[in-house]
């Protein structure tokens, strides 16, 4: 089956992961959130990511996730399953079950702590995409992991069918450059930091991976779609009015300050599982000072 590499999505939402009050994975509150995040902008949805926890969760507890929220949106959007860890084995038979279940694409990040090389980076992602016949996105974020995917081992990685995608978290723009140079002109490049989405389509970036969405998808959505429609003087100003949520979601440690958000927002998604812990109280003053002035609560 020939793979789609053109992805048309240009704002997929890195969903959290709900937990119940004893920190169980609660899938009525992962298909609520789902719901919610694909009536407000989104045109996929990343499950099981970074902002999913993806480290402290279960390979069955994923698979269950994975299968709740693709029941949940059927076909209104996209279905991303995070499936990439630090051991490949692990991965590529996460990827081959997750694939078993209707999903649209699979995330892949790079290893964190074991720091491989490019080449190592290179076999990593091969095997994963070879587990399936699904469309594969790499996920770049060296401050998480510890190591940095270059535009040259992505570009030899674009050369198998089904990796058509990029998370670019790295923060260098001047990297994401040098990546559109390099990679064939159906590879999508997506921004992994939500304040630095403008400046990476400027540069050849078609979309984000974003945490904001969750609480302003619909107006992240707009910025991207003026850009695309020339008008770049009210994308400049969309986000400048969404540039103090972009920053203040990372007062701390993402998914904290995401989470504290969306509960002060009745969007109930319980806490966080160790080694994370909550905001603190002058984090969450500041959490909710944000949203009040933003206007997200009165």
């Amino acid at each position: 089956m020939a793979v789609i590499r053109v992805l048309k999505s240009r704002l997929l939402t890195a969903m959290v992961t709900p937990y119940d009050d004893q920190l169980q994975v609660d899938l009525d509150k992962a298909k609520r959130l789902a719901k919610h995040l694909a009536e407000t902008g989104s045109e996929g949805i990343v499950v099981c990511g970074t902002t999913g926890e993806s480290p402290v969760l279960s390979a069955e507890e994923k698979l269950s996730l994975f299968a709740a929220v693709k029941e949940e949106v059927g076909d209104k959007v996209e279905v991303w399953a995070g499936t990439g860890s630090n051991n490949t084995n692990a991965s590529v038979e996460l990827t081959r079950s997750a694939s078993r279940l209707g999903v649209n694409g699979i995330m892949a990040v790079t290893p964190y702590y074991n720091k491989p090389s490019q080449n190592g980076l290179y076999e990593h992602f091969r095997a994963i995409a070879e587990a399936t016949d699904l469309p594969v996105m790499l996920y770049n974020v060296p401050g998480r992991t510890g190591v940095n995917l270059l535009p040259e081992t992505v570009k030899k990685l674009a050369e198998m069918e089904n990796i058509v995608a990029v998370k670019e978290a790295s923060g260098n723009l001047d990297q994401v450059s040098q990546l559109r140079t390099l990679v064939p002109d159906d590879f999508t490049i997506y921004s992994g930091d939500d304040s630095l989405t403008l400046p990476m389509l400027a540069v050849g970036a078609s979309g984000v991976v974003s945490i904001a969405s969750h609480i302003a998808g619909k107006r992240i959505k707009e910025m991207i779609d003026a850009f695309f429609n020339g008008e770049v003087v009210r994308a400049c100003r969309l986000h400048g009015e969404l540039f103090p949520l972009f920053k203040g979601l990372f007062i701390t440690t993402n998914p904290i300050p995401l989470k504290e958000a969306l509960n002060m927002m009745g969007l109930d998604v319980g806490g966080l599982r160790l080694p994370l812990t909550g905001a603190t109280d002058s984090e969450k003053a500041q959490i909710r000072r944000m949203l009040t002035e933003m206007g997200y609560l009165k």
